[in-house]
């Protein structure tokens, strides 16, 4: 990375004139105005010498010379926002993967020429300087980058909308290799500060938890203060400036001196610990009560705070809650968020004294939910002796909800009992009659007397219930924060087909029923600025010239017009020549970080994504594991005729998630004996990326040209980087399933490598697996190799091992054995057309031409108008 030098006028050029003098600066500069302020910037707000300034202090000017722009219009647009006074949408998520900001931000804001030859004259190119950049580490995957999507797309298309978060200050964890394992160190992003933020400390809420109720008035028994920091969220091609508000806790007494003076140090700060805990890290381990805790603590604490921020300005301009329908929609992005329905209806009771059937009007017409999963043991799910403990007054309101609900629902449930022919009146069950002295009778044949059964309408509503049993731990209850939030919003939708017609089959059947209009399909997408124009430079330009616009970038539709450009043989050399630079790009970066050697004419094969066994990396491992056999097993001669493929894996596996941690060893393990081994060489490398971020993704997903989303059918929801990788012309290999279904429709299924069972039949397999013997002799023979310690770690392997193969244990859950053929038939496929370069180009620029509808603009034009009822109101330019 360049470095300004000791010297500094052969690197920080401060000196040297530009043909457009603007007048004179700091140390006699004549320059123009932009460079001229990044140096006042670095001498008087950084506090660094333009003589031996660093790299991140030439970032640091340059980021806060950008920020006042970016603040001029972010300021504006809310002025005029409040002056028009429109309907806002309200994002709440639990996490925003923002990634770098100083590219997107100067690109949005049309600034990179400006910029560009400024940072230029001063000897650097932002390119270097936006290295500089800590990653945002205030999010995970799709779920959280979904959200940074919806935000950049909220303000492209001038729509009022401000997201609510967490700051948090270390993140998830900082994931590191050591010996091949997963190692988990804290994120440290906030350490030089980051000047995209703006600081609130005049907005402060106050956020309660445990304590106690009485008749219905809540006593916080702790409390902690949740200070607001901005971060503007700028449109591209607009002088709209969004906003993402995120919520910081503090204590509300910040050092107890009288105990410092005793000498209990650690008593003197428990209060600001137990605060900073909450806005700590993102996901804290649930394992432990206290990390239970933990976490609905985080949620209730953005929840509430952005709640209560909301209220607060409607409230400076308007009188009547009943019109908070009309200028407010809040936006439950997943689970994590749908505490909102309690929390809402408690500041509007509690705080503001409404009765409370006018509360609940106002609360389901004000709220709307996202689900995000298709599986029933994803749907959050809190303890009611946790709920109750920690937000007692919330757990009241829940438990009149949820009888309120299953009341209105009786007169329907009779009817169905009637319908079905089976009585509404309770079984009787005989039971010896008791004796005078209160013992049962014992004699054969004594009289009996009945004994009632559950009333089968009681039995019949708890389908239905917000409040639930627990089903592997008797006697618990639990209150399903799904059920609530489809309960208490007016929407609810799913993120792709195939996953909004699977929840309205399964998970919320019963719900489906009864509100057939709350349920909306929204497929996801991804912002075409970050995700095409701005990762992939090259790829960008050649589409700009081609179709003689650069419009594409705000109307994603334009890339149809690719389409007649697919079969150009001259055009595919171009398109060809891109994806070559990108992939020396992506090489340098592995060697960097892992210190492996790559080849560049090699196909690259890339899985990045969370780890976990439903999107099954293992399966890709099992078949990484029988190229590298099948390569061994070839002479020299034959070996020549073998396409060379670089595997690249990134992710995290949750730091309690014990099977997702040991599919990272296997791939580290794997990695090792293969890049190692002579007698493969170039033909196979397999490379692990620890710390999977937004900037790695922008480096891997240019470059690649084989994605994998191959999670089993009907367990992804949709996922998001299907999408990116489609628009930057990389093929897929995937199962039916999310929105893969959707991408297969656009871009032509045949043009896809798709493999595995339907969604329809998982069901059924699941219930034969137990008797399932029909393994593909490769299937087993991997499994030996690893089971035999192949890749070493012989024991610790040996349940990765009985996960798949054990069907005694009922295991295979995720039916890696049942899909393992097909996944192999679509990797001889792959093999085969990748010989056909020709080929392979003209499906990458088909993927490319139909990947327009995947634009998260799209997505949120479709929210806008079919859910938030929210408009676009577009500032003066």
């Amino acid at each position: 990375m360049a470095q300004l030098a000791a010297t500094p006028r052969a690197v920080l050029n401060i000196d040297k004139p530009t043909s457009k003098k603007v007048g004179g600066s700091a140390n006699g500069l004549a320059d123009d105005s932009t460079k001229a302020d990044i140096i006042k910037k670095l001498e008087y707000t950084v506090g660094a010498s333009p003589s031996d300034a660093k790299a991140k202090d030439a970032y640091q000017a340059v980021a806060l010379s950008v920020r006042e722009q970016l603040l001029d219009k972010f300021n504006k647009t809310q002025e005029y926002w409040k002056k028009q006074d429109p309907k806002f949408v309200y994002y709440l998520s639990a996490e925003f993967l923002m990634g770098r900001s100083l590219w997107n931000t100067v690109y949005n804001l049309g600034l990179e020429g400006k910029y560009g030859q400024a940072v230029n004259a001063l000897g650097y190119k932002l390119e270097e300087l936006r290295e500089q950049e800590q990653n945002a580490a205030l999010g995970n995957g799709g779920l959280g980058r979904l959200a940074a999507c919806f935000l950049d797309s909220i303000a492209t298309l001038d729509l009022p909308g401000w997201g609510y978060g967490i700051r948090y200050k270390y993140g998830m964890f900082k994931q590191a290799l050591k010996d091949g394992f997963q190692d988990e160190l804290p994120d440290i992003w906030l350490t030089n500060g980051n000047p995209w933020e703006i600081a609130r400390p005049n907005i402060q809420y106050r956020i309660g938890f445990y304590g106690s109720v009485d008749n219905h008035k809540w006593s916080p028994a702790e409390q902690v203060i949740a200070q607001a920091y901005d971060n503007p969220i700028p449109g591209y091609n607009t002088s709209t400036v969004g906003n993402l508000r995120l919520w910081e806790a503090k204590p509300v007494n910040e050092f107890a001196l009288d105990k410092f003076n005793e000498g209990k140090y650690d008593e003197a700060v428990t209060e600001r610990r137990k605060a900073e805990d909450i806005s700590a890290v993102l996901y804290p381990n649930d394992a432990t009560e206290y990390g239970k805790e933990l976490r609905l603590k985080q949620q209730f604490f953005f929840v509430s705070a952005s709640i209560q921020d909301v209220l607060a300005r409607f409230k400076e301009s308007h009188s009547n809650l009943k019109d908070l329908p009309s200028k407010a929609m809040f936006q439950m992005n997943d689970t994590h968020p749908t505490i909102a329905v309690a929390e809402l209806m408690r500041l509007l009771i509690d705080q503001e004294g409404l009765g409370w059937d006018e509360a609940w009007a106002i609360t389901v017409k004000t709220l709307a939910f996202t689900n995000h999963t298709v599986m029933p043991e994803a749907l959050e799910k809190w303890p009611v002796k946790v709920m109750g403990k920690l937000l007692p007054r919330h757990m009241e309101i829940i438990d009149k909800i949820d009888s309120i609900w299953k009341d209105s629902l009786k007169e329907k449930v009779l009817g169905n009992l009637e319908k079905a022919g089976k009585s509404a009146k309770p079984a009787a069950a005989a039971k010896p009659k008791a004796s005078t002295d209160g013992k049962p009778a014992k004699k054969a044949g004594a009289e009996v007397e009945e004994e009632e059964e559950e009333d089968p309408v009681e039995k019949e509503l708890t389908r239905y219930g917000i409040i639930t049993e627990n089903p592997w731990e008797k006697g618990v209850k639990l209150v399903n924060m799904a059920f609530l939030a489809v309960v208490g919003s007016s929407s609810t939708n799913g993120v792709a087909h195939i996953h909004s017609e699977i929840i309205k089959e399964t998970i919320f059947k019963d719900f489906y029923e009864i509100y057939p209009e709350k349920f909306q399909n929204k497929t996801n997408g991804v912002t075409p600025r970050r995700w095409l124009a701005y990762c992939n430079p090259g790829l960008a330009a050649l589409i700009t010239k081609a179709l003689g616009t650069d419009a594409w970038i705000k109307e994603a539709h334009l890339l149809e017009g690719l389409r007649k450009f697919a079969g150009d043989k001259d055009f595919q050399a171009k398109w060809r020549a891109v994806k070559l630079d990108n992939k020396k790009r992506l090489k340098a970066v592995i060697k960097a970080r892992v210190g492996i050697d790559v080849p560049v004419n090699a196909l690259y094969d890339i899985q990045i994504k969370r780890i976990h066994e439903y999107k099954r990396q293992y399966l890709n491992m099992l078949s990484v594991i029988h190229r590298y056999h099948h390569i061994k097993s070839l002479s020299p001669a034959e070996r020549k005729k073998v396409v060379p493929r670089v595997v690249v894996f990134g992710g995290k596996a949750a730091s309690a998630y014990y099977m997702a941690k040991k599919i990272v060893k296997l791939v580290t393990a794997v990695g090792d004996v293969v890049n190692k081994d002579p007698d493969v060489g170039d033909l196979l490398k397999v490379v692990f990326l620890p710390d999977y971020n937004v900037d790695l993704a922008e480096v891997i997903i240019p470059a690649a040209e084989l994605s994998q989303h191959i999670s089993t059918a009907g367990t992804e929801a949709s996922g998001t980087s299907n999408m990116k990788f489609q628009m930057n012309g990389c093929l897929i290999i995937g199962t039916m399933d999310g929105a893969n279904v959707e991408i297969a429709e656009e871009i032509g299924k045949e043009n896809m490598f798709v493999f595995g069972v339907d969604a329809d039949d998982v069901p059924r397999l699941r219930e034969e697996r137990k008797n399932f013997k029909d393994y593909d002799p490769r299937f087993t023979a991997v499994l030996k190799s690893i089971a035999d310690g192949e890749f070493g770690n012989k024991e610790y392997f040996a349940d990765m091992v009985a996960s798949v193969s054990d069907m005694t244990k009922g295991n295979d859950w995720f039916l890696v054995a049942n899909d393992f053929a097909t996944y192999m038939d679509a990797q001889e496929e792959v093999d085969a057309l990748y010989g056909d370069q020709d080929e392979w180009t003209r499906r990458s620029i088909l993927y490319t031409a139909g990947s327009g509808f995947f634009s998260s603009d799209r997505t949120i034009d479709q929210y806008a108008k079919e859910i938030w009822n929210v408009k676009p109101v577009a500032p003066p330019a």
